[in-house]
């Protein structure tokens, strides 16, 4: 597969859809899956498995890789990793059933694990 270029800003996925609070992207990048899982593994930590957190990005893109000192040819790479490319204002995570004090801590935390700059919002009531 060729390499997307993700240099957009997102129109979609960039609201809260079922959450209170959620964590958005502010720079566009490649999220592997392991720092999607990292991020979540810390999170629900910090909010104790209390309420709900809902992942919205979904790593689908295979990135193959050869290994180093190998000719040119003989085919193409094997498996090396999965990810996702996220534009930047798109929704990461959102936070169900907590309150906003636990919400934004583990956002915090869990920020730190991506590889972006990210923002904690917060849904707006009328």
């Amino acid at each position: 597969m060729h390499r997307r270029d993700s240099y957009k800003k997102e129109f979609r996925v960039n609201t809260l859809y079922r959450g209170e609070f959620g964590i958005k992207s502010l720079r566009s990048c490649r999220v592997t899956a392991k720092q999607l899982d990292s991020a979540r593994k810390t999170m629900i930590k910090k909010m104790k498995r209390v309420g709900r957190l809902l992942l919205r990005v979904f790593p689908d893109i295979a990135i193959t890789s050869k290994p180093a000192e190998v000719r040119m040819g003989k085919g193409k790479g094997s498996l090396d990793y999965w990810c996702s490319n996220v534009n930047s204002g798109r929704v990461l995570f959102e936070f169900q059933g907590v309150s906003k004090v636990i919400a934004s801590e583990a956002a915090k935390l869990g920020s730190r694990k991506l590889p972006m700059q990210t923002k904690f919002i917060s849904l707006e009531k009328k």
